[in-house]
């Protein structure tokens, strides 16, 4: 029955700043009132509802306020460069600098690589793809270009 996540939701403080920002990840506006925009990372099959609220600050946990954008292993070599074109800082994650990822990780028995930012409001955005199934061999996080190396 379920096929994927279609819609996701994050609490921003400034609506008009933060269409901005998530057009520059190449989503379309698909809706916008006065406190709500819902715009399309793929038209048709999953959107992401920015809540303009004075209510922003909560402190993050990776069970709120994080969402992860699945992209394709090909675009590793460039996601760097597509992020900096866009003015977008990679943030330290799993104890990896900005310079160590794409990161890899271990999700037994999966692999998935993964970089990290945020959004103005600090929400957290991950870019993901499924890499391998051989996490089993892995013992911890390692850096994208290690784990292409091996």
């Amino acid at each position: 029955m379920i096929k994927g996540i279609y819609e996701a939701h994050l609490p921003v403080s400034d609506l008009t700043e933060s269409i901005r920002f998530y057009e520059k990840l190449g989503l379309k506006l698909a809706f916008q009132n006065e406190k709500l925009a819902f715009l399309w990372i793929i038209k048709g099959e999953s959107w992401i509802g920015l809540w303009e609220s004075d209510r922003v600050d909560v402190p993050y946990h990776p069970s709120i306020r994080h969402i992860a954008f699945r992209i394709e292993e090909q675009d590793l070599k460039s996601i760097k460069a597509w992020l900096e074109d866009r003015g977008i800082e990679i943030r330290t994650a799993f104890k990896m600098t900005p310079e160590q990822q794409p990161l890899v990780l271990p999700n037994a028995p999966f692999e998935h690589a993964a970089i990290y930012f945020e959004d103005p409001d600090g929400n957290s955005i991950e870019l993901i793809t499924f890499i391998g199934t051989n996490a089993e061999e892995m013992a911890s996080i390692v850096p994208y270009k290690d784990w292409v190396g091996k």
